[in-house]
């Protein structure tokens, strides 16, 4: 039987905005991304969403980002590694401490954004990266886009390193994510996404927007909190894996 991580993005919710549909979402996923207070997120927020993640058994992690509130975290900014480094391990430690409180483990760390596309693409911001994962100890993992600098720098380090791949996203022919505002660029098909899940984790590709088969080895998939139909498109990737029998674990 082939296993899978499903993991989404979570707790994006700040004072009284509301993002995201996370207590439809948490029973079908099992590793959770959450917000540290940068791109969105707050101190209570953060709290109960690591807790209904405990409740469900759902993997803790953090998902630390640029300083962006008002462009949720998806505006580039030039930083130095030492910056990277600062801003990893700062936010994953917010979230390490309510996971403790909550009687769980920080499990992984999962930049989002601007910073996650900026670390897959540039290697000393990569290496950065995995070094403030590191130093957090206790075996946290590094989720990283597969094939990525991320992932390389990582290995490097010793640290351990699950490759990401994008249910409700497009590719572009490198392997990279193709941009939010290009046409196919996000996945809104239900179908359609759940056919390219099946082919990155049966058949080991995703097809890109320009058509051409491109390799990729996902340990774990994301679906996007903040999609419409969040809820709806985890319940049907998870019927998708059972009829495949794929079964759907946190690594």
């Amino acid at each position: 039987m082939k296993t899978i991580d499903l993991n989404c993005d979570m707790g994006e919710s700040f004072g009284a905005w509301k993002m995201g549909a996370d207590a439809a979402v948490m029973p079908y996923v099992s590793s959770a991304n959450i917000a540290c207070g940068f791109h969105a997120g707050d101190p209570a927020t953060i709290r109960g969403t690591v807790r209904l993640a405990v409740d469900h058994g759902v993997a803790v992690g953090a998902h630390p980002a640029l300083p962006d509130l008002q462009g949720f975290g998806r505006r580039v900014m030039r930083i130095t590694p030492q910056e990277m480094y600062d801003l990893v391990l700062y936010q994953a430690g917010a979230v390490e401490a309510f996971a403790r409180a909550a009687g769980a483990r920080l499990h992984h760390v999962k930049c989002h954004g601007a910073l996650y596309n900026m670390a897959a693409n540039d290697e000393a911001l990569s290496e950065a990266c995995a070094r403030a994962v590191k130093d957090l100890g206790g075996g946290v993992l590094l989720y990283a886009l597969a094939g990525s600098r991320m992932m390389a720098g990582a290995a490097r380090l010793g640290v351990g390193a699950v490759g990401e791949a994008f249910a409700d996203r497009g590719y572009e022919d490198d392997g990279t994510l193709a941009a939010r505002n290009r046409p196919g660029g996000m996945i809104e098909d239900e179908p359609k996404a759940v056919a390219q899940a099946l082919a990155m984790i049966g058949e080991g590709y995703v097809t890109s927007l320009s058509g051409k088969r491109v390799p990729v080895k996902p340990g774990t998939l994301c679906l996007h909190g903040d999609q419409p139909g969040a809820a709806a498109f985890a319940k049907a990737l998870r019927a998708a894996f059972k009829l495949h029998a794929i079964e759907v674990q946190a690594p």
